[in-house]
């Protein structure tokens, strides 16, 4: 194979060296680059493979980092990253000391902003653009804002507030997906522009015609410029984002990069805000991915060659789990419903919603709504279930606390992917909600094998159960050595009790296999110790704390933040209730955790067994207690 157009490109400006054919030629090489790299290290690939022209056409007109480039969520910035001196760093991605799977100035001056969670762009965008103005910067603010973060509610506060700002770009990256495929008003709403261009065809003629009218020809095309809202409502009903202010184009061809390059010239020769209408095929470039994008929206290693047929039941998980057995009490409890923010497939809700589609719900990118819809089912009689990813359940704290808690609604949370989260780093990891939902005094389970899920979600639809209250779990599949330990009903466990031990390790879900693995190797070093399993984490019955008032020692470890932590509430009631005893808190004290593997994270802050088993081992060192 001969030498790459790729390999020559080494930051931005060398795309502009390049002439039309060169760059079609470099779009299918970045396309095959993203293929091989991703399917070894796993990866966002089918938005990625959507972006490739669009990216390649900014960076050939735009000059970061003078212009700024924000991305919503930011999981296709994959090309952008290849094309500002990070491609020799995909060997890493996703992994620990390798590059992020989002922006991160951290990693270079060509990322104007870290970004994970959706919706956010437009509103960091127009703040940039601000910020230019008031301090007389040069350079164009371009926010790339896919079709599904459409259908979350930040996104027209932003647009509320763009008047005036003629150094913004808002790029519409329109592939009809989120993550599951859109839902909703604004989804059809973006389908009857994708498939209606008479307003603009006339627009386009009518304009070309009077350019070549001498003398009255300009002060004819003024007029009508100064009339076109009249035309176009009469003709097309108008754009909404016209009526926002923006000076809208489209839609364009997010795949012919020359056409995409054209117009984007245009609207940097003209005074903004600019509205650009771009359609992309998610998957482009690989058929798989193009049949079924959500599968491929994020992937571990696999083969490229291979076919998986879309129709296979996903792998066991935490999540199929649930999902299965919601479908079970759905079929037994007639008022149940299921509500997700744009993430069928990722909560395993695809099983109720075939089961019980008259009571699921798919809301969009709005988890806001989502809660506070729940507390309107619940405030009629119905038992709503709502399904989200912890780090995504924290943009909907204050619906939690005004409009589910205050009224005591009958609303049950289920916190996906809780606990410490691999390759994605610092914006999705689900250290924040046993913190943040004990604050309001909210019952939290946290199993710690399927059998615990599943019995547990059973009794929290039941009727002794009233109010709010969550159930959480991990990312993935269940841990073999926490398999092995029945579901006993309880709402703790001790996994071994001695007689006469003064020392006992405490903890929930996930991290109990560290804490089994730190048991052992301080038996190994003569310190006997019991481990206790809890289930319900918080609010802790009179029960667990009589029992943990025996002991002299009590080592916490928890996947979750440490300050408002629910071992800071356990030391708390122990105290306040007399013991003086040591404490030991495990948890997360900084927040940026990095992209990583679930065992290298909690080597990293120190929730693995050797670093577990050392604390102990320090404290009695002291000789303070007796083991």
């Amino acid at each position: 194979m001969g030498s790459l157009l790729l390999d020559s490109i080494h930051q931005p400006s060398d795309l502009k060296q390049l002439d039309h054919q060169q760059i079609v030629q470099l779009c299918e090489e970045i396309r095959h680059f993203l293929l091989e790299n991703i399917s070894k290290t796993g990866g966002h690939l089918a938005s990625n493979l959507g972006t490739v022209e669009l990216t390649v056409a900014l960076h050939r007109v735009l000059e970061t980092p003078k212009d700024a480039i924000v991305f919503d969520v930011g999981h296709q910035c994959y090309t952008h990253k290849i094309l500002t001196g990070r491609k020799e760093q995909f060997d890493k991605l996703r992994q620990i000391d390798g590059i992020s799977g989002f922006p991160n100035p951290d990693e270079s001056v060509h990322d104007a902003f870290i970004a994970g969670h959706g919706n956010t762009a437009l509103s960091l965008a127009i703040g940039m653009a601000w910020a230019k103005k008031l301090r007389h910067e040069p350079g164009l603010v371009a926010a790339i804002i896919g079709d599904g973060a459409f259908t979350g509610g930040m996104v027209y506060e932003g647009m509320n507030n763009i008047e005036n700002l003629d150094n913004l770009l808002v790029i519409l990256n329109d592939n009809k997906m989120s993550i599951s495929k859109n839902v909703g008003a604004l989804a059809r709403y973006l389908t009857h522009l994708r498939t209606t261009t008479a307003y603009y065809d006339a627009k386009d003629n009518v304009s070309s015609f009077l350019d070549h009218v001498p003398v009255v020809g300009t002060p004819m095309k003024r007029t009508l410029t100064n009339a076109k809202t009249l035309v176009r409502r009469a003709m097309y009903h108008s754009t909404m984002f016209e009526d926002m202010g923006f000076q809208y184009i489209g839609p364009v061809d997010g795949h012919n990069e020359e056409e995409l390059e054209r117009t984007l010239r245009t609207i940097c020769g003209r005074p903004g805000p600019h509205f650009l209408h771009v359609v992309t095929k998610k998957g482009k470039g690989y058929q798989p991915a193009e049949i079924n994008p959500g599968s491929y929206h994020g992937v571990s290693a696999f083969d490229p060659d291979g076919m998986p047929d879309p129709e296979v039941a996903p792998k066991e998980s935490f999540s199929t789990v649930f999902g299965k057995a919601l479908v079970k009490e759905g079929g037994e409890v007639g008022n149940l419903c299921a509500i997700t923010a744009a993430m069928k497939y990722g909560t395993g809700l695809q099983f109720f919603a075939h089961s019980h589609p008259e009571r699921f719900f798919d809301v969009g990118m709005a988890e806001q709504h989502a809660v506070t819809f729940a507390a309107g089912l619940a405030s009629q009689g119905m038992l709503p279930v709502v399904c989200i990813y912890s780090t995504f359940l924290q943009r909907s704290y204050d619906q939690i606390i005004h409009d589910v808690n205050l009224l005591k609604e009958n609303v049950v949370f289920a916190i996906d992917r809780a606990g410490f989260v691999p390759a994605d780093g610092e914006t999705h990891q689900g250290i924040y909600d046993p913190a943040f939902l004990s604050q309001v005094g909210m019952p939290i389970y946290a199993p710690s094998n399927y059998a615990e899920l599943t019995y547990w979600l059973h009794e929290l639809l039941r009727g002794a159960f009233q109010g709010p209250r969550a159930i959480r779990y991990p990312r993935g599949g269940e841990d073999a050595a926490l398999a092995k330990h029945p579901c006993t009903g309880s709402e703790y466990d001790f996994l071994t009790k001695k007689a006469g031990t003064s020392i006992v390790l405490v903890s929930y879900a996930d991290e109990m296999a560290e804490l089994i693995e730190a048991e052992r190797s301080l038996n190994e070093n003569s310190i006997e110790c019991d481990t206790l399993k809890l289930v319900k984490i918080y609010p802790f019955t009179e029960k667990l704390v009589e029992d943990l008032m025996n002991y002299k020692i009590v080592l916490f470890a928890e996947e979750c933040i440490a300050v408002g932590g629910i071992g800071e509430h356990l030391e708390y009631v122990l105290r306040q209730n007399g013991w003086n005893g040591r404490f030991i808190h495990r948890a997360v004290r900084e927040a940026r955790l990095p992209h990583a593997s679930v065992a290298q994270i909690r080597q990293a802050v120190g929730l693995d067994a050797e670093s577990l088993a050392q604390a102990v081992q320090a404290a009695v060192m002291k000789g303070e207690f007796e083991s």
